[in-house]
């Protein structure tokens, strides 16, 4: 037990609070069986663990030490149960010398066995026979439980005699797991040594292959459950790779194979030096430091570092903000570099096995490449300092880096070459010998040409670069990489660090020119054939995409610089140099352009070639702006964004040919009219000439043809019916969008209850397209995200989506009742976006475009669109790009007569009304929409 400190207050032991309990009774005058005397014992146990938590935590403050916290905790636990435990027989029981049928241990288990708890950890026991249960060993067993279970406690348990715990094991890993961590605490401690010596003379002596492979799969199993990256970005520290239970899965491995009791006896048995085993307890410490802090900051046992915990968990850890990095970015940095450490003792750890031939089943090579220990190396035809063993590649000897330090870069290269995994004792080699990568090697002509094969590999270049990455050599070889090693970004965005995602990048370009992704990127796996002379150009382009990020200036403009600097080293000619940065400059122009703009004007293609230049250039953004967005994480990519930029491509396409211009904007509008009058040739003359007539050019020129005659079969369909108003829902599964067509009595507030409507059914606007009719009605296309991967599931969705949209449209549904069912999103309170607004004249020849900029929240688009129709402006198109909790809106607008926002005064008006909107909640501007929604009605 701790012992007390100058100026803290001690931890109860077992004696201490054993001697408040058996004062109740004597209370009770011996009888401590009464209710009123096990309400005060349940009292005083509450008050116990209640303030030993608040003292455990004070201290967590005070010193830093996770492993103490989670030691402290597991102490004060033990006293609590010592203490009941005797109180229970010798005061409610009223037993003093048991039988020895009656004999019985108790013993703690699981993560508690090990002597540590987080506060909201299980409480695992288990009760130990001799023979069968008897009467009282149920009753003390039951009275404990139960004391427990009121203190609020999450208990496991099991009661089993020593012969139904040796059989149970041998046959199911998690009870063999379970009694390999038992740690005694109290009762007959002959009994559980039985158990023990009996379980390792005929469990452990016997299986221990079986378990090593059994946690190995369990492991994998759980990493993949948990997110196979170390380096996502909201991880479990429990159960996530590079978590603690990795650290556990080590520890119950080595005493499985080593018959050790504790982590320090691994550097006696020569598995792990002395550096290494001050490398495991730091990460421990560091790791249990953080989980802890997690469970008292939720009150709960919360294990996922999620968004809304991670600020208040840097503030807690004392991490402060330095230039370019928020303290909470500088926490998560920290939090992914021990996480890659635990990778790295794991790897040692399995080269340690390796050369104690502990296993020899193929099985087991599911850890980091440890792979069976039979068989002979041979060599490499050629290749004196490197040789292959069971087709992973290790060094010849210890000497190899020391002789020629490119031989750091060139085994990569090798492994890359001849498909080969890499032997555990190369890559401990490697890590000890990363001070020989300097300034020599980084401008050695040699190894730059290299890595560069790495780089632009046709094998796999992904796996390598993460390989050289897990080693230290990519970040010392490419220093301006080592600075985004592990760094994460506090937004909901991106899923990964930096580093992950610049290799993740890299790998779908690597995917695409194999021809692997055809389906989901059909234009960039056209393109990639004819860029084979640039293709090494793009993938060191994504290499320096965002490698300036977390450096106070823009990344884009710091990034062009470092591939400046870095491009000549690597062996590249002045202009290829030009090209890369160029491409690191604008990596984001093609994104933002496809998603944040109207396409249908003239004036975005323009400015937008301008920045290009070449058919060429365009070629290589358009592949690199799709592996961007692609490497961001799951779900960020989908067939909408692909669809805007191969639009934006066509657009600009034809611009940089000279097609762009060739024919004047009135006679382009007046051929597609003349398209469209010959697809509707089957309709009689006078139906013909209603459709037609209601068009303006800028529908006829943005829409598409076979939307143009789907719009107009649905236009006909309403005005047969009589219907003022009608919804017609499409689905796109490739595009992962929903298209909703609302066809309505054109009023200003319209798109804004439009919006309001989505919001509350939970649909999310990617974009929308409004447009007004000769006959004064409006036809406006809203594009949601797709939520079913079923067609049939999308369309009942979107329909009852169009048919909220109608219902309050016409006034018969209140859109405060409707929001009040609303499924709660989650909270973003954990972020701050600047709120921003700008209003420009110049991005398009006929539309002032108005960008607002700040935190997404539900139904901000609609309380933006009302706010802007409150300023009397008329909303053409709406451009809708959300990035997690950031959101950017391009509004193409004008005032009610048409023209463009010319008035400086009138702009400062719009810029504050907005950015009010941005800063407020805006409680209330709902039931002020539905006050006015019946108004756009019928």
């Amino acid at each position: 037990m701790d012992k007390a400190v100058t100026g803290k207050t001690a931890l109860p032991d077992a004696a201490t609070i054993g001697a408040a309990l058996e004062g109740f009774a004597r209370d009770a005058g011996g009888d401590g069986a009464d209710t009123g005397v096990r309400a005060k014992v349940l009292a005083h146990l509450k008050q116990v663990l209640a303030d030993g938590r608040a003292e455990a935590e004070r201290r967590l403050f005070e010193d830093g030490k996770g492993h103490g916290c989670a030691k402290r905790l597991s102490d004060l636990q033990d006293a609590i149960i010592r203490a009941t435990y005797d109180f229970a027989l010798a005061h409610v029981f009223k037993v003093s010398d048991l039988s020895r049928g009656e004999r019985i241990a108790l013993a703690a288990v699981g993560g508690y066995g090990r002597g540590t708890l987080a506060p909201g950890s299980d409480i695992d026991l288990l009760f130990v026979l001799p023979y069968k249960q008897t009467p009282l060993g149920e009753q003390l067993a039951e009275y404990m439980l139960y004391m427990l279970w009121d203190m609020g406690l999450k208990v496991g348990h099991a009661t089993r005699n020593i012969d139904d715990c040796v059989r149970l094991s041998k046959n199911d890993i998690t009870i063999s797991t379970t009694i390999l961590e038992a740690r005694f605490l109290i009762g007959n401690e002959t009994l559980f040594k039985e158990l023990m010596d009996r379980f390792d003379g005929e469990v452990v002596q016997k299986t221990a292959v079986q378990f090593i492979q059994a946690k190995l799969a369990e492991r994998d199993a759980r990493h993949q459950r948990m997110g196979e990256a170390r380096f996502v970005v909201e991880p479990n520290v429990k159960d996530g790779k590079g978590g603690l239970r990795d650290l556990h899965t080590l520890f119950w491995i080595a005493k499985y194979v080593y018959r050790v009791r504790r982590r320090a006896e691994l550097v006696k048995l020569g598995v792990f030096t002395r550096k290494d085993y001050n490398l495991f307890v730091k990460c421990e410490d560091f790791l249990w430091a953080v989980r802890c802090h997690l469970h008292f900051l939720t009150g709960k046992a919360e294990e996922r570092l999620s968004f809304d915990v991670q600020r208040d968990l840097a503030e807690r850890l004392g991490y402060q903000s330095h230039p370019g990095l928020e303290d909470v970015e500088r926490f998560m940095k920290h939090y992914f570099l021990i996480a890659k450490d635990v990778g790295d003792l794991t790897r040692i750890f399995c080269a340690a096995l390796e050369d104690q031939e502990i296993k020899n089943a193929p099985a087991l090579s599911g850890l980091l490449q440890a792979l069976p220990f039979t068989g002979r190396s041979r060599k490499i035809r050629g290749i004196k300092e490197f040789v292959i063993d069971r087709q992973r590649i290790n060094v010849a000897d210890e000497e190899v880096f020391k002789r020629d330090p490119v031989n750091l870069i060139r085994m990569f290269h090798l492994a890359d070459r001849y498909g080969l995994e890499y032997h555990p004792q190369a890559l401990q080699l490697v890590r000890r010998s990363l001070k020989l990568i300097d300034k020599a090697l980084r401008t050695d002509v040699n190894a730059n040409a290299l890595f560069i094969k790495i780089l632009s590999s046709k094998n796999d270049p992904a796996l390598n670069l993460r390989r050289m990455n897990e080693a230290g050599v990519l970040g010392r070889f490419v220093p301006d990489f080592g600075r985004i090693v592990a760094m994460m970004q506090f937004n909901m965005y991106h899923h990964y660090t930096v580093d992950e995602h610049l290799i993740r990048t890299i790998g779908v370009l690597a995917d695409i020119e194999k021809g692997t992704l055809k389906e989901d990127h059909p234009l960039a796996a056209t393109l990639m054939p004819g860029l084979k002379g640039e293709r090494t150009l793009l993938y060191v382009a994504l290499f320096l995409h965002d490698i300036a990020k977390g450096r106070p200036q823009d990344h884009s403009t710091a990034g062009a610089e470092v591939a400046r600097k870095l491009c000549p080293r690597f062996g590249f000619s002045p202009e290829d140099t030009a090209t890369i940065a160029w491409l690191v400059q604008d990596h984001l122009l093609m994104s933002m352009t496809a998603q944040a703009r109207d396409l249908s004007d003239r004036k975005t293609i323009e400015d937008f070639v301008a920045r290009v230049q070449t058919v060429k250039r365009l070629k290589m953004l358009l592949v690199l702006t799709v592996c961007d967005i692609r490497g961001v994480g799951p779900g960020v990519w989908n067939g909408w964004k692909g669809q805007l930029l191969r639009t934006l491509y066509a657009e600009a396409e034809l611009a940089l040919t000279g097609g762009f211009s060739e024919t004047s904007r009135k006679s382009r509008a007046a051929s597609r009219r003349q398209a469209l009058e010959e697809r509707l040739a089957g309709w009689t003359e006078a139906d013909r000439e209603a459709v037609l007539r209601l068009h303006y050019d800028n529908y006829l020129l943005t829409v598409d043809l076979e939307d143009q005659e789907r719009h107009a079969e649905f236009i006909r369909a309403a005005n047969a019916e009589g219907k003022a108003l009608a919804t017609e829902v499409r689905t796109d599964a490739f595009q992962a969008m929903t298209e909703i067509t609302v066809l309505a009595q054109d009023h200003p507030r319209l798109l804004s209850v439009i919006a309001a409507a989505c919001s509350s059914a939970d649909a999310s606007i990617d974009g929308a397209h409004i447009f007004t009719t000769s006959d004064g009605r409006a036809l406006d296309v809203i594009q949601i995200e797709r939520e079913f991967v079923e067609d049939e599931d999308e369309l009942r969705r979107g329909r009852r989506i169009g048919a909220l949209i109608e219902d309050v449209l016409r006034g018969k549904v209140s859109l405060p009742d409707v929001q009040a069912h609303k499924r709660r999103r989650r909270a973003l309170s954990a972020f701050h976006v600047e709120p921003n607004v700008k209003i420009n004249n110049t991005l398009s020849n006929r539309f002032t475009v108005i960008e607002v900029e700040g935190l997404d929240r539900p139904a901000l688009l609609s309380q933006l669109t009302g706010a802007i129709s409150d300023l009397k402006l008329d909303i053409r198109s709406a451009h809708i790009t959300t990035f997690g909790e950031k959101v950017i809106d391009s509004f193409y607008v004008t005032d009610l007569v048409g023209q463009k926002i010319e008035d400086t005064a009138r702009q400062g008006r719009i810029r504050k009304a907005l950015l009010s909107v941005l800063k407020n909640d805006q409680r209330g501007a709902t039931k002020k929409q539905a006050g006015k929604a019946a108004v756009a009605a019928e």
